[in-house]
């Protein structure tokens, strides 16, 4: 980006606190990355969206490191963390908690379920039934859990991490578009390369009994109000009307693109917007870029259109339309 755009995005940051985010925030990224091997375009994404406010899919055969990089995430803050394991048989109030009777009592009370943290880690999320997956979505928006008619608010920050396998189709249940919709982000993770897999094989085999997920090397750095700053910070990026008219662009573009069924809402907009002020952070800037802008759109937009079924016969998949419409449509200059 030229320096008039940058000049006019001036941020109202002061200077010493966002040195000292970006610093927190390399920090962060450097012990996710001494766990996972590799998936740096990945780990910068999860991060972002973390940074972000959002919750994040993470899709990716098994074995890639996906509830690894979940629990890395984790352990650099000192929150709390659940994990649920989602089976077909998993009921809402498994996830949300439900009401208990006392006896001694002779009153109600409630027991909270395990969606009462910081992160939740909805692993295979998508073997669950539609009726649990909705469960969620009061929780991922609200940020409150309803039980019994009563409200209960949960301590920000709070984020929902979710994983599915994306080959296997028996036993499973694709996730409906609201819920879909509630993911800021999409991440797909993909086979690491050969230098990559002989570094993993190395430190997994070594002096390790088992195939147990180990972040203990993962430090913890900054406590759950930080988070919350730091997403406080995030908001206050500054954003130029050129560059808020191209993710507009982007996204309306999607709508009538030639291969795409449904394009995306817009909804999709206010996420390009929220992940591209998250990623000019992570990248140590207090100004978004079109660059931002494109580096957030297939993570953001791949799960909100619909490939075309003569799309699907030709071979070509959502990040394959996306790429092309972001070649296509001209980003900001001057």
């Amino acid at each position: 980006m030229n320096d008039s755009i940058a000049s006019s995005a001036a941020s109202a940051i002061p200077a010493d606190r966002l040195t000292q985010a970006i610093g927190i925030v390399q920090r962060m990224r450097e012990e996710i990355r001494s766990a996972v091997i590799g998936q740096q375009a990945v780990v910068d994404q999860v991060l972002a969206c973390c940074l972000a406010g959002g919750h994040v899919l993470i899709e990716g055969v098994p074995g890639l490191g996906k509830t690894l990089l979940v629990k890395a995430l984790a352990k650099t803050f000192s929150g709390d963390f659940s994990r649920i394991q989602f089976t077909p048989d998993l009921m809402p109030a498994d996830v949300m908690g439900h009401a208990v009777y006392d006896m001694k009592t002779q009153s109600f009370s409630v027991r909270k379920g395990p969606v009462f943290s910081h992160l939740l880690l909805a692993d295979e999320i998508n073997r669950a039934p539609a009726k649990t997956q909705s469960s969620l979505l009061e929780v991922m928006q609200e940020r409150q859990v309803t039980i019994e008619g009563e409200s209960h608010q949960l301590p920000p920050p709070f984020m929902v991490l979710a994983t599915q396998n994306p080959l296997e189709n028996e036993g499973t249940y694709p996730l409906p578009e609201a819920q879909l919709d509630r993911f800021l982000i999409k991440v797909r993770i993909d086979y690491p390369s050969v230098e990559e897999e002989e570094q993993m094989l190395r430190m997994v085999t070594r002096d390790r009994v088992g195939d147990g997920l180990d972040v203990n090397q993962v430090a913890t750095l900054v406590k759950p109000e930080t988070i919350v700053v730091l997403q406080q910070l995030v908001a206050k990026i500054r954003v130029d009307d050129a560059v808020s008219a191209y993710a507009v662009r982007l996204v309306r573009a999607t709508r009538d693109w030639p291969g795409i069924a449904i394009g995306a809402g817009p909804r999709g907009s206010i996420a390009l917007v929220r992940m591209a002020r998250a990623m000019a952070l992570t990248c140590g800037r207090d100004y978004v870029t079109p660059d931002d802008i494109k580096s957030a759109a297939l993570p953001v937009l791949r799960h909100r259109i619909a490939v075309s079924p003569e799309s699907e016969l030709d071979g070509l998949s959502s990040d394959d339309l996306l790429l092309g419409l972001i070649e296509e449509i001209a980003a900001p200059r001057g």
